[in-house]
C-alpha cells in the first residue's frame, strides 16, 4: 500500500528489497522533489549500466515494473537485492554471498534460492570478457570528461535574476544529465565489485584473505576522504579560527568542498554551504586529536603496510596467479577512486540545480508560501510549479505532507524484507529502547580498516551533535554519509550499525587510516555509552571491556 506520495509497488518478480547501501546515500525519507526529479533516472541509469555490463538477460525487467532496481517504500528509498545478487548468479566464479557481503553487510536476508532463468550462459560470457576489459584498463579518461560536462552545466545555471521559468526549465533540464552520470557511477561501482573480487579470489588461493583490508587501505585520491583532510588541516591551523585569516580558508573550503554534507544527494537537504556549523561542529572536534591522527601521517602508515601485505601475497602466489593478481590490485584501485569521483561529480552537479530551487523557493515565501524553502520539497515537480504561481492554493497539502513526514522519520524502516512492504506501523521507534549489553560481551561485525584501538564508547545518533567525541574516544554510529566521516579524525576507531565492504564508512576509514567495524548489527543501542570497548577493525570483532 502506498504511504508516501513517492512510493512505488515493489516488484513481483524481484521481491527481495534492502536498505543496504543506500541508507548512506538517502538515510532519511526521500523528498517527492527530489524522487520526482532524478527516481526514475537513476534507475533508468542503472538499467543502462547494467546494460552494458552485460547483466540484463531478456524477460528481466517486466514492462509493467517501472521501478525495480530502486524503490521508495513508507518515503524510504531501498535497492533491489534480489537483482543485486543475480551479478553473483552470473558473473564467471561469482558468489550471492561476495555479494551480499559487498553491498549489504550482514543482514537477515532469506539464503538465495535459484530459479529458472537467474543463470544464463549469454550474460555470463559477456560478464566474463567485461573482467577481462576491466583487468586491463589503465585509465578512465571519461571521469574527466563527465566532470568538463557537469562543469559545463552548472555554468548554465540561469542566475538569481532570471525567471522562473528559466529556473525550473533548468532544474528539469538535469534529468538527462544526471541518468548520464549515475549510469557511470554504476559502471565503476561494479566494476569494482567484479575486480576486487578476483583480487580477493586469488587471496583465497594461498588462504591470506587477512591480507585483503591491508591491500585495499590507503590507495590514494580518494575524493570522498578529501573534505576531512581538509577539515583537518583548519583544525590545526597556526591561524586563530575568529581571526580574518582563518575565515578565509573556511570560505576556500566551503567554495570547494560546500556540496558535501547530510543527505546530500536530496534536494531538500542541508549541505556545508547552507549550514557551515555542521561543518565548523566536526572541526572543533578534531583540534584535540593528536597528530597521529593526521591523514598525511596515516596515509603514509597505510600505504607501508600496504607494500607490505602485497609483498607478501606475491611472494607467495605463482608466477600465473602473480601476473593476474598485478592486474586486478591495479584495476581495483583505478576503479574505487572512480567510484568516489564519479560520486563527487553528482553531487556538485545536484548542488546546482538545489540553488536554482532555493532560489525559487524564496520567491514563493514571498509570495505567501511556507517560510522554510526546503519545505516546498514535499511537493512533486508539478505541484512545485503550481506553488510558484499559487502558495497559498498549496498550504494545507504542504501542511498534510509534512506532518506524514515528520511521522514517517520517526520510524526506523526495515533494514530487509521480501515480497509485500511490512505494515508502517509495525516499523520500530526511533525513541525504542534496546538492553545494553553487559562487560565481556563481543558484537561481530565487518571489518573495514585495519588497526586496533581501545577507548570510551561515545553514541552519536546525528553528525550536527557530535557531543564531546574526542581523543581517547569510540566513535559509535548508525549509518555514515559525507557528514559523519569528518568525526572519524576525531576518534580512534569507529563502529557502525549497518555497513558492508564497499559502504562509505569503509572506503573512507580505509583512507583516513581509522580502525572501523561495519555491519556491527543495533552497535548504538547496545553498546552503553561510556563503556570501555575495543575494536579489532582487522576481525571485524567489537568487545566491551567495561561499563560505567
Amino acid at each position: 500500500m502506498s504511504i508516501w506520495v513517492m512510493d512505488n509497488p515493489p516488484s513481483r518478480k524481484w521481491p527481495l528489497y534492502t536498505r543496504g547501501n543506500v541508507g548512506e546515500v538517502f538515510p532519511e525519507v526521500v523528498l517527492s522533489f527530489t524522487w520526482d526529479l532524478i527516481g526514475k533516472e537513476a534507475e533508468n541509469g542503472w538499467r543502462d549500466s547494467y546494460e552494458r555490463l552485460g547483466l540484463v538477460a531478456d524477460g528481466d525487467f517486466p514492462p509493467d515494473e517501472d521501478m525495480i532496481i530502486l524503490g521508495v517504500f513508507g518515503g524510504y528509498c531501498y535497492i533491489n537485492a534480489s537483482y543485486v545478487r543475480i551479478l553473483g548468479v552470473r558473473a564467471p566464479g561469482g558468489s550471492v554471498e561476495v555479494i551480499d557481503k559487498q553491498f549489504f553487510g550482514e543482514s537477515d536476508a532469506p539464503p538465495y534460492t535459484p530459479r529458472p532463468g537467474d543463470k544464463n550462459l549469454k550474460s555470463s560470457a559477456k560478464l566474463g570478457r567485461l573482467v577481462l576489459k576491466l583487468l586491463g584498463t589503465k585509465e578512465l579518461p571519461a571521469l574527466e570528461d563527465d566532470k568538463r560536462r557537469t562543469a559545463a552545466w552548472v555554468g548554465q545555471h540561469p542566475g538569481s535574476d532570471a525567471s522562473d521559468e528559466a529556473l525550473l526549465d533548468y532544474i528539469v533540464g538535469f534529468k538527462p544529465l544526471f541518468r548520464h552520470l549515475f549510469a557511470r557511477h554504476i559502471d565503476n561501482t561494479f566494476g569494482v565489485a567484479l575486480v576486487s573480487g578476483a583480487l580477493s579470489d586469488l587471496l583465497v588461493k594461498i588462504d591470506r584473505e587477512d591480507l585483503l583490508v591491508s591491500i585495499l587501505g590507503g590507495i590514494g585520491n580518494v575524493e570522498s576522504a578529501a573534505p576531512s583532510a581538509a577539515m583537518w588541516d583548519l583544525a590545526h591551523s597556526h591561524q586563530e579560527p575568529e581571526s580574518e585569516e582563518w575565515k578565509a580558508q573556511f570560505a576556500s573550503f566551503l567554495d570547494e568542498f560546500g556540496s558535501r554534507g547530510p543527505n546530500e544527494w536530496d534536494l531538500g537537504a542541508d549541505p556545508w554551504a547552507h549550514r557551515p556549523e555542521l561543518a565548523l561542529a566536526a572541526i572543533d572536534r578534531m583540534r584535540g586529536a593528536s597528530h597521529d591522527h593526521d591523514p598525511r601521517a596515516q596515509a603514509s602508515r597505510l600505504a607501508a603496510e600496504r607494500k607490505t601485505a602485497i609483498a607478501t601475497a606475491r611472494g607467495e602466489l605463482n608466477v600465473v596467479d602473480r601476473f593476474m593478481f598485478d592486474k586486478a590490485l591495479r584495476s581495483t584501485t583505478l576503479y574505487s577512486q572512480a567510484r568516489e569521483r564519479s560520486k563527487t561529480t553528482i553531487i556538485r552537479a545536484i548542488q546546482s540545480a538545489r540553488s536554482a530551487h532555493r532560489i525559487l523557493a524564496a520567491r514563493a515565501t514571498e509570495r505567501g508560501g511556507v517560510e522554510d524553502a526546503k519545505v516546498s520539497c514535499v511537493l512533486t515537480v508539478d505541484e512545485f510549479r503550481g506553488y510558484l504561481a499559487e502558495p497559498g492554493k498549496f498550504a494545507d497539502l504542504i501542511s498534510e505532507r509534512v506532518k506524514l513526514l515528520e511521522e514517517l522519520s520517526d520510524r526506523v524502516p526495515p533494514f530487509i524484507f521480501e515480497g509485500d512492504v511490512p505494515p508502517i506501523d509495525g516499523w520500530e521507534l526511533r525513541s525504542a529502547t534496546s538492553e545494553s549489553l553487559p562487560a565481556g560481551s563481543k558484537i561481530q561485525g565487518i571489518a573495514g580498516c585495519p588497526g586496533i584501538a581501545e577507548g570510551k564508547a561515545v553514541v552519536v545518533l546525528d553528525p550536527a551533535d557530535p557531543r564531546d567525541l574526542g581523543p581517547g574516544d569510540v566513535l559509535i554510529a548508525p549509518i555514515t554519509d559525507p557528514s559523519w566521516t569528518p568525526l572519524f579524525l576525531a576518534a580512534e576507531a569507529v563502529v557502525v550499525d549497518v555497513g558492508a565492504t564497499m559502504s562509505h564508512a569503509v572506503i573512507v576509514s580505509r583512507e583516513l587510516g581509522i580502525p572501523c567495524v561495519v555491519s556491527a548489527t543495533n552497535a548504538t543501542r547496545t553498546i552503553p555509552d561510556g563503556a570501555r570497548i575495543s575494536v579489532d577493525g582487522n576481525t571485524g570483532n567489537v568487545t566491551i571491556i567495561e561499563v560505567p
